[in-house]
């Protein structure tokens, strides 16, 4: 897939900040072509081109010799980092999860897991308020890194606004039909090829439930679709294809654009999405916004996102997933108890209110509120927040 995470979440808070908040002056900082994608904004919003990654010395000192020329007053990291940086002026940050501190880093060796860690909690430290997008975010961030629970505002995540536009038409499945020849039943898998995304359990587990369908003579043409990144870079993924003997039943489409990916998760049968680790885990409600039924993990966020609008399994238990499947798809009294609760859940998150919380943190950080009402129509006293 393309850019899940970050991208998704910097584009959604933007917009939503642009339509709730005329007051501020917002700088955003980033490469030309990404501020081009979060679209026409107010002209409070001012785009200030970053044309080196802030991760980079080179741009790291751009980005703070901009923050000085602006004299912002504030400024919003919208992910986890670790590089030091001497800010002149308070920073807020949002993280989205603690992965790399789990999974990714195992494979580093210890002096550099070591400095990892220790940096990353000097700049949680030093942050003036922290971002978590769940509670159970939140939780790891004060486990791991010792953060009071005082500094952490839980801002939950919600789906893009292009997936709320109803339901496919005749003309959106013939699209599918045509352009990637899918005309049969299937079960849907969407998101990142990692490890902790337990891909290869999912076809484990679809392998198992083909042969149990086989025995019961249903669903004979049942396929699973993955789409998310390239098979060449996951060979593993296909020897258990292989291995599994579903070599005409799995699918991978690489990166599909989210115009599409609507017309995916409105034609599935079901929604599949055992991960292991989330720190939040928009996939899934944006099935759910298509009343497609999702079955999911009962493990870190997962649960807290989806509430009772899914099917939750062990993901480490391949034939409980098996089972839950096959429940989810011959179940019709449960299919549509699951379509009602999923549009229920999704509905609960806003990029709305999530950027209310946000302004109110901003507010709150620079010190402004007393003065808002005096400084309204004073341009040179406006707040200046950069997003970077």
């Amino acid at each position: 897939m393309t850019e899940f995470g970050v991208g998704t979440y910097t584009r959604n808070v933007v917009r939503a900040l642009g339509r709730l908040d005329r007051h501020n002056q917002y700088f955003l900082m980033g490469p030309p072509q990404k501020m081009a994608e979060i679209g026409p904004l107010p002209s409070n919003f001012q785009s200030v081109p970053l044309l080196d990654g802030d991760t980079t010395v080179k741009g790291s000192l751009a980005f703070r010799s901009i923050l000085r020329n602006l004299s912002c007053d504030l400024v919003h990291i919208p992910h986890l980092f670790w590089l030091p940086r001497a800010l002149p002026c308070p920073y807020v940050m949002t993280v989205h999860d603690v992965l790399e501190h789990m999974y990714r880093a195992h494979g580093h060796s210890g002096l550099r897991r070591f400095l990892h860690f220790q940096l990353t909690r000097r700049m949680l430290r030093g942050a003036a308020r922290i971002f978590a997008v769940s509670r159970f975010t939140k939780g790891e961030i004060e486990k791991l890194f010792g953060i009071p629970a005082s500094r952490i505002e839980v801002v939950y995540n919600a789906i893009d606004e292009r997936f709320l536009r109803g339901h496919t038409n005749d003309s959106d499945r013939q699209f599918l039909a045509e352009r990637y020849l899918v005309n049969y039943p299937f079960i849907l898998y969407a998101g990142r090829i990692s490890p902790h995304k337990n891909v290869v359990r999912i076809i484990e587990a679809f392998s198992a439930l083909k042969a149990e369908l086989d025995k019961e003579s249903k669903y004979p043409d049942l396929k699973l679709i993955i789409i998310g990144d390239e098979l060449s870079k996951h060979p593993d993924l296909r020897r258990t294809v292989i291995r599994g003997g579903v070599q005409n039943d799995v699918r991978f489409m690489g990166f599909v654009p989210i115009e599409v990916l609507r017309i995916f998760y409105d034609s599935a049968k079901t929604f599949v999405f055992p991960s292991l680790y989330e720190g939040f885990g928009l996939p899934p409600l944006e099935a759910m916004a298509h009343g497609t039924p999702v079955l999911t993990s009962n493990t870190s966020s997962l649960p807290e996102v989806v509430g009772n609008a899914a099917v939750l399994v062990n993901p480490e238990n391949v034939f409980e997933i098996m089972r839950a499947l096959h429940r989810v798809l011959l179940d019709q009294t449960l299919r549509e108890r699951m379509k009602q609760r999923g549009y229920d859940q999704a509905k609960k998150f806003s990029w709305d209110a999530s950027a209310r919380e946000i302004l109110n943190v901003y507010e709150n950080v620079i010190g402004q509120r007393s003065e808002k009402v005096r400084s309204r129509n004073d341009e040179e006293s406006l707040p200046k927040v950069a997003n970077t």
